[in-house]
């Protein structure tokens, strides 16, 4: 499956994002997806996961609350929302699909297939 994630930008401390990830060549629903983030000279981290029903979702501690992880099969499309922006926000957004287990983990490793970053700043 290839991945497409667009929607990054440059936003101000409190304001917000809608992060896109369009995907095609498989079976999109077949998939769970996650969003996860990287910073300058920090390790990727885990955003969100949705399972490939779009029932169950997962949650870093750090966007609970402020971020929202939804899908729409029909469209082939995860999308990332993001209110509350903060500058600890800022890093590159990557979305990634995994086929093979039950339901989404928190585990960049277990993802196989990833998409492009696109780059989300907030400024103080």
């Amino acid at each position: 499956v290839q991945l497409q994630a667009s929607g990054g930008g440059l936003v101000q401390a409190g304001g917000s994002l809608r992060l896109s990830c369009a995907a095609s060549g498989r079976t999109f629903s077949n998939y769970n997806m996650g969003w996860f983030r990287q910073a300058p000279g920090k390790e990727r981290e885990f955003v969100a996961g949705v399972s490939r029903s779009g029932g169950r979702t997962d949650y870093a501690d750090s966007v609970k609350g402020r971020f929202i992880i939804s899908r729409d099969n029909a469209k082939s499309t995860v999308y990332l929302e993001m209110i509350s922006l903060k500058p600890e926000d800022t890093a590159v957004y990557s979305c990634a699909a995994d086929g093979a287990l039950m339901w989404p983990s928190v585990h960049a490793h277990s993802y196989p297939y990833w998409g492009q970053g696109t780059q989300v700043t907030v400024s103080s």
